[in-house]
Formats: C-alpha cells, structure tokens, sequence
C-alpha cells in the first residue's frame, strides 16, 4: 500500500508541476502579446524568453519571439555599416526562432507567416533581386500558409497582405530581367487581389490600404487609390510606423491630386 501511495504521490506532484508550467508559460504569453500592443517589444521579447526557458519546444512562442525580434529590428539604426550588420544579426535570429516554430508545428499557418515575414526582411535588407532565393522562400512559405488556412482572420489577413506586397515588391522590375533570377511570377494584379483579400478579412490594418493604394498608382488607378488613402487616416493604430502611414498617405494623395 505504502509503494502504491507513494507512486500516486509521484504522479500527483508530476501531474501538477506540469500544470503550473503551462499556466506560468500562458500567463507570459499574455503578458507580452500586451506589450507587443503597446510597442513594448524588447519587454515582451524577455517574457517570452522566460517562457522559451520554461518550454523550449512551444511553438506558440517560437513566433512570438520572432515577431518581437522583427519589430525590434525595424526600430534599429541602419546609419553605419557596423548598425546595419547588427540590424541584420536582429532579424537573422527572427528568421532562427521562425525556422524552429515551423518545425515543431509545420501544420500552423502563424509558424510560415514569420518565417515568411523574417525571410522577407532579410531580402529587402540585402536587395530583393540579390538574393531571389530568399524571396521564393517567402513566398512558398506564405502559400503554404495560405493552403493550411488556419490561426483565423487575424493570420491569414498578414498571410495574404504578405503575399501581395511580394508580388508588388518583385514587379518593380522588368518581367523579362527577373524572370531570368527565377521571379518572373511577380505580378501587380495579383498584388492588388491579395490587398483586397487581407482587408476583406481584417478591415482595420492601415498598411493595407496604403500598399493597396500605392498598387493601384502603379495601375494608374489614381480615383481608387486616393479612395484607399484617405481611409488610411481612419483606422486604429496598430503598428509602431502607423503615424508614419498617416503622413505617407497624406503625401500621396497630394502627389496624385490632378491625376485623372
């Protein structure tokens, strides 16, 4: 009875300390998603450091430090040579986390939308059409992202807003020179499609109208661009650069004014 009670004991305390490991984990979870919406990214990146200590092999928070990595990467400096170099160390380690998240759990949307994310950073760090190897990645990563169409509105509005600024991105240059690298697929129309399907899923993102409106100048569109611009100005901030879109939209609108 004593070996039979003292195993239950075992299995009890087992049983419980693993219980307070996950509720200590969601709980800096939590914590730095709520930094995360308050720009507190290097604070939100310790807390989810402590919960990478805690369970090392959760997914959940292998994304959530590549998300918190990204965003302090795009506040670095990038002025010297030596800045630049740590920027991109930054988002290398985005793309480290990234890569891990996606093999622990290769059936989550959220796992190949920062990997795309952190891939797509780096190209454009080092030149989109430099390194066309990169981008394909990104964008294999976001259909795949696309076609598991999990993580709800929130993941797949990134997952197809991501996908139509890499085809946007990518026909910026001559179809027939970039076919040559293998990105001969960039496509503006598609662009714009991916655009409209990112709000249609998630209306308040103000970078989702202002790249929609910048696809549609690229069209000479200009009467459904400057629609696009001015409800930039409308919506909620959400991003760390959101005051930095207001300004940019105002700008455009000027620029295309007496465009018919």
């Amino acid at each position: 009875m004593k070996i039979k009670a003292t195993l239950f004991c075992l299995v009890f305390l087992l049983i419980s300390s693993g219980f307070i490991l996950a509720q200590n984990v969601n709980e800096l979870i939590k914590q730095g998603d709520e930094l995360i919406d308050n720009f507190n990214n290097q604070e939100a990146l310790e807390r989810y450091l402590q919960a990478d200590k805690i369970s090392p092999n959760n997914w959940e928070v292998n994304w959530r430090i590549s998300r918190a990595y990204v965003n302090i990467a795009n506040q670095m400096p990038a002025n010297t040579g030596d800045q630049e170099d740590d920027q991109l160390a930054v988002y290398q380690k985005a793309l480290d986390y990234a890569d891990k998240a996606v093999s622990i759990a290769p059936d989550k949307s959220a796992t190949y939308l920062r990997r795309a994310i952190a891939n797509g950073k780096i190209a454009l760090f080092k030149g989109v059409f430099s390194v066309a190897g990169v981008v394909n990645k990104v964008r294999e990563d976001i259909v795949k992202a696309i076609q598991l169409g999990n993580g709800g509105d929130y993941v797949q509005s990134l997952c197809h807003y991501v996908l139509g600024r890499t085809h946007a991105k990518v026909s910026e240059k001559w179809k027939p020179a970039r076919a040559i690298l293998g990105l001969g697929w960039g496509d503006i129309e598609i662009a714009i499609e991916e655009y409209k399907k990112a709000i249609k899923l998630n209306s308040d993102f103000r970078m989702f109208y202002l790249d929609l409106a910048r696809a549609y100048i690229e069209e000479d569109e200009y009467k459904l661009a400057r629609q696009n611009l001015k409800i930039v100005p409308t919506k909620p901030k959400l991003e760390e650069d959101d005051d930095k879109r207001i300004e940019e939209a105002k700008k455009l609108l000027v620029e295309i004014e007496d465009e018919d």
